[in-house]
């Protein structure tokens, strides 16, 4: 059975991001994976990361659960906003948080490399924007997009990353607010 972690990393609690997240987990659960969610805007933890990775900084519960959930999940599934060209800071925040040596990855001596210690899972990436998807890609360069798999979830060893781009969010007609929330949906019964 898949499991899969929902984290939804949209500040405003009652979001378009908040139903791409329901609708990706009801499609989950339909086709039988377990599903468990991370609305970061409910958990309670300071966004810094004091000391950088020189210094002990003790995780809150909320961080030690996160933690426990993504070591559970097979898939991850991050959906959130891309705010001037990249992620809010609550989950750029949460990422340093979270996203530590000796459990996401291991510095390995000599070696420029880390020991990757997320082996074995993927990502959705689901990413809202006001921007127009070719402005986005080949005139910013998908900056947000490449920090999120390259620097992040293929440094920690996660295999295939996916991004969906839901572009012009302001503009969309409820139509097609709806068609995406099926589409999601769809993404969901699959588990990508």
């Amino acid at each position: 059975m898949k499991k899969i972690l929902i984290i939804q990393g949209n500040p405003v609690e009652n979001s378009y991001g908040r139903d791409l997240a329901k609708v990706y987990a009801q499609g989950a659960v339909e086709s039988g994976a377990q599903v468990r969610e991370l609305v970061l805007a409910q958990l309670d933890f300071n966004l810094n990361l004091s000391g950088g990775y020189r210094g002990e900084q003790l995780l809150e519960p909320d961080l030690q659960e996160a933690q426990a959930l993504i070591a559970w999940a097979d898939h991850l599934v991050f959906i959130y906003p891309n705010w001037w060209g990249g992620m809010p800071a609550l989950l750029k925040g949460f990422i340093d948080r979270v996203f530590l040596p000796g459990f996401a990855f291991k510095y390995r001596k000599n070696s420029a490399l880390p020991e990757q210690l997320l082996k074995g899972k993927t990502a959705r990436l689901i990413v809202t924007m006001d921007s127009p998807y070719l402005y986005y890609r080949y005139y910013l360069g998908q900056p947000g997009h490449r920090m999120m798999k390259h620097s992040l979830l293929k440094f920690c060893g996660v295999g295939k990353v996916r991004a969906t781009n839901i572009t012009k969010l302001r503009q969309l007609s409820d139509s097609a607010r709806e068609r995406w929330l099926m589409n999601v949906q769809r993404m969901g019964q699959q588990w990508v």
